[in-house]
């Protein structure tokens, strides 16, 4: 089923969850008695926000937001129950702050929260135990990772014309009819990787803090996969150009979309085979080992390192 333009009209005649993006935030009610679908934007919220909305591709006139691209902040996903809009970070940067129709930002009984702690927040107790995704959080993964797409995509790649939504496909489609080009949603694949040396209460964590984090964390050695390469030599790779470990008995264990902006983390333990540490200075601060008794900050619930790290995967 294709993506349409938002419209309250033509929204499913059941319960449409409304998901509100600005940055890498979401905004939920301040009500935690509620359930969390109950927690989202009602109609008329979303309604208002998305009128108002002045994100620089809407001031342009819009860029791929339906057949006429006339709002691409928001979009409407049928087959699975939902819409999506993103805020301009820059007119809602500040708590009190007001989009240009005059809401207040956040509105009254609302607050934006981290994206990836809706992840953690809307699993269920087993869900947390085995490291699984809420299904909430992984439509909320898909509205964000699509409005991302709709952000950058905005122009064929072959011809120059304006994208469009296309009519049958969950795809781009050139609006210039000589061109037709289609595009289908762009997914990064990455590993993570938790190494491990020692057993029981000697066990360690090869751990590395990485120059692109924000916050202040040890995490897992991480990476993209290059073209022609497997997912389980960019494993033996990164951890390779990251820390000089060299590592044995690579396992699977889990996945997670990761829609900064479009990744799809594939995570995986590993053996420690041989090696001292030599740390690539233009990645990382630091690295080490460290006992699971010891442990230095590591990320929140919610990412995959903290489910790697935790034994949840």
């Amino acid at each position: 089923m294709p993506l349409t333009e938002y419209s309250e009209a033509e929204a499913p005649a059941g319960a449409l969850i409304r998901f509100i993006f600005r940055g890498n935030d979401i905004l939920v009610r301040q009500d935690g008695e509620l359930p969390w679908e109950c927690r989202l934007a009602d109609a008329a919220l979303f309604s208002r926000l998305r009128s108002s909305c002045q994100a620089d591709a809407c001031r342009e006139g819009g860029t791929a937001g339906s057949t006429d691209n006339s709002h691409p902040c928001s979009f409407m996903d049928t087959e699975y129950g939902y819409a999506a809009l993103m805020l301009d970070e820059g007119t809602s940067a500040d708590a009190g702050a007001r989009a240009p129709g005059g809401e207040s930002l956040p509105p009254d009984g609302y607050a934006f929260i981290p994206l990836r702690d809706f992840f953690w927040q809307t699993k269920t107790a087993e869900e947390q135990e085995r490291g699984l995704s809420s299904r909430l959080g992984s439509l909320a993964a898909r509205a964000h990772g699509f409005l991302g797409l709709l952000s950058i995509y905005r122009f064929c790649p072959r011809c120059g014309s304006r994208l469009a939504f296309d009519l049958k496909e969950t795809a781009m489609r050139c609006s210039n009819p000589a061109c037709g080009r289609l595009d289908f949603p762009h997914i990064e694949p990455a590993v993570i990787i938790l190494v491990t040396r020692g057993t029981g209460q000697d066990e360690e964590l090869l751990l590395v803090k990485n120059r692109n984090f924000r916050r202040d964390f040890y995490g897992c050695v991480s990476g993209f996969v290059e073209m022609g390469e497997s997912i389980e030599a960019c494993a033996v790779r990164e951890v390779r150009e990251e820390t000089g470990i060299e590592i044995q008995n690579l396992r699977y264990v889990g996945s997670q979309a990761w829609p900064f902006p479009d990744q799809l983390m594939l995570a995986f333990t590993a053996d420690y085979k041989s090696g001292e540490i030599v740390r690539q200075e233009s990645e990382l601060l630091d690295a080490g080992w460290f006992r699971r008794d010891r442990l230095p900050s590591i990320p929140y619930p919610g990412s995959v390192a903290y489910n790697l790290i935790t034994g949840l995967f």
